[in-house]
């Protein structure tokens, strides 16, 4: 679990990144305020989570979902709808002071695995994953979690280092359409 306050994408202040690199992450034929992914669903891992919208915080670093709501995970809004052209970011905590929380078991996925987005307008899109990996919160891949095309799902893991309150890597899944 992280601090609160503390980002799960340590050192990314992903709005500032997307400007420099000049793109805009709502790429899909429908405007984003359309459709919106309302669901995940990832079968081999257990989960079935609701979907909410995160933005970004005053600092510029994307928002986590509440913890007082540990099953709930958030899709970035500043990437694309997933099944969209772009990068899909969707974050979950991987657990709370006293419970694993939706993307504990993230670390278990495999290659080629499925994971399903439902969206607001009825599609389910189907993703298989590419790889996994665990990355110190210092070293994040920012260029390749929020610029590439696909599906991204983080969460924190590692160590818990109990003096700053907060894991040290983060875990992120790569998937494509299938």
């Amino acid at each position: 679990m992280a601090r609160p306050g503390r980002v799960v994408l340590a050192g990314a202040i992903t709005g500032l990144v997307l400007v420099a690199f000049g793109k805009n992450m709502q790429t899909g034929t429908t405007p984003a305020a359309a459709v919106v992914p309302e669901s995940i669903d990832i079968p081999s891992i257990e989960v079935e989570a609701p979907l909410m919208k995160l933005g970004l915080e005053k600092d510029g670093e994307v928002e986590l979902p509440p913890y007082e709501k540990p099953k709930l995970a958030g899709w970035y809004s500043g990437s694309a709808v997933p099944g969209d052209k772009g990068a899909s970011v969707i974050i979950g905590h991987v657990d709370t002071k006293t419970a694993p929380a939706v993307f504990y078991k993230l670390r278990h996925l495999r290659k080629g695995e499925t994971v399903k987005v439902e969206r607001s307008d009825g599609k389910v899109v189907r993703f298989k994953v590419d790889s996994i990996e665990q990355v110190h919160k210092d070293s994040f891949p920012t260029r390749r979690v929020y610029m590439e095309d696909g599906l991204r799902l983080v969460t924190c893991g590692g160590k818990f280092d109990s003096a700053k309150g907060e894991y040290l890597d983060n875990i992120i899944v790569y998937a494509s359409k299938a």
